[in-house]
């Protein structure tokens, strides 16, 4: 429709042309002496027209000559420029799908057409990734290498990489030194760079370093909340395992460390068994009750009874008011049992351990009943259950084997 309406101005336009051209009668007149040329007007306006049009046309084809080099030259850049980006998004599909001899191939091929500087960068480190992925490990540094020379600005980029896999190759020392030059580099919090030096914190059983990045990852809500509780349980254990030896160092340790750690139920064992240890059952037994009176856990329960004073009825008492609320907990069962063998009161402790065999049974439940037979003479009901409880002990033992 719209070339008919283009054709249709055009007929009219020659029509209008040739009416005024056959009604015109007047002429042109160039002197040019001693030359004289007279032209028709409808002539000369065919001849000035003509002109423009091969003005134009000439002037079009140089502009079209003079731009030639430089549109040759875009063509050729935007053609390396497509080349590089799909040789990089294939370097990235390759190695998302583990085929990462494909990747480093697709990458360094990417690399090499040096685009541009975050392309380079991108390429370099899919090439580094893949080739650390393959175990080629001085092949991942030259990529690397050449992700800093190529794209010397992407600093942030590079030095995760690199600190990520080195890391992951077990080299916790390098990667701090790189992570503290990317704090260096920024000028706020990185998330992603807390979370690696907490790796590699862990990684040197630096424990007192992983406590003090926790509250940072706290704040900037970087880390799961059950996550964060189970780093700290574990930083607080392996501390306090490391001073069960000194005694002065386990107290100012404990002392320091928070009320709600403090009631943790796996912190509390281990705090537990060092003051035990040490001989301070009554710091012991201290830390066990205000641990189960703040949340419960029949592991804690069980140590009640290991470490022993000679205030063994209170124990009994505390642990007796505990079972009213958890009247089917083996492991408390187990620990009333021992106390009561401790102050020779026979008949409580059968039946609490018998209870204890009947809610769960389990070796230490038997050996206490085996201990407390031989103590009244019964040597054959010792024997029994000295028998069952090897034979239970044997039983789990196959199990975690075959786990």
């Amino acid at each position: 429709m719209k070339w008919a309406l283009w054709l249709l101005v055009l007929f009219s336009v020659a029509v209008a042309v040739t009416l005024a051209a056959r009604y015109n009668s007047g002429y042109v007149l160039v002197v040019a002496q001693p030359y004289r040329l007279e032209l028709s007007l409808n002539l000369m306006a065919v001849l000035l027209l003509a002109l423009f049009f091969l003005t134009y046309f000439i002037l079009r084809l140089a502009v079209i000559t003079l731009r030639l080099p430089a549109e040759v030259k875009e063509f050729r850049s935007r053609r390396r420029r497509e080349k590089a980006r799909s040789a990089m998004l294939d370097g990235l599909k390759a190695f998302f799908e583990g085929r990462y001899a494909k990747a480093e191939k697709s990458s360094a091929a990417a690399l090499e057409l040096k685009e541009s500087p975050v392309i380079s960068a991108i390429s370099a480190l899919i090439a580094a990734r893949s080739a650390h992925e393959l175990g080629k490990y001085t092949r991942r540094d030259e990529f690397i290498a050449m992700a800093e020379s190529n794209a010397p600005k992407e600093i942030t980029v590079r030095l995760m990489t690199q600190a990520e896999l080195l890391l992951d190759e077990h080299r916790p020392e390098e990667a701090l030194k790189i992570l503290r030059s990317l704090h260096t580099a920024e000028t706020r919090q990185h998330a992603a760079a807390l979370r690696l030096e907490l790796k590699a914190q862990r990684q040197l059983k630096n424990w007192d370093a992983v406590l003090s990045l926790l509250p940072q990852l706290e704040q900037l809500d970087a880390t799961d909340i059950t996550r964060m509780k189970q780093l700290r349980r574990q930083a607080h254990v392996e501390n306090l395992k490391s001073r069960t030896l000194n005694p002065q160092a386990l107290q100012e340790y404990w002392q320091n460390t928070s009320s709600t750690d403090k009631r943790d139920s796996k912190v509390a064992a281990v705090a537990a068994r060092a003051y035990s240890l040490m001989g301070d059952c009554a710091t012991a037994r201290q830390i066990i009750e205000e641990s189960l009176d703040s949340q419960w856990d029949s592991e804690l329960a069980e140590l009640y009874a290991q470490c022993l004073g000679d205030d063994a009825i209170r124990q009994i008492e505390r642990a007796e008011t505990w079972l009213r609320a958890h009247p089917n907990d083996a492991s408390l069962l187990l620990a009333l049992g021992r106390l009561c063998v401790q102050r020779e009161l026979w008949g409580k402790a059968q039946n609490y351990l018998e209870a204890s065999l009947s809610v769960e049974p389990g070796y230490p439940a038997h050996l206490a009943l085996a201990k407390l037979n031989e103590k009244l003479d019964r040597p054959e009901l010792a024997k029994d259950h000295y028998g069952k409880g090897l034979e239970l002990a044997l039983r789990r033992l196959d199990a975690r084997e075959q786990a």
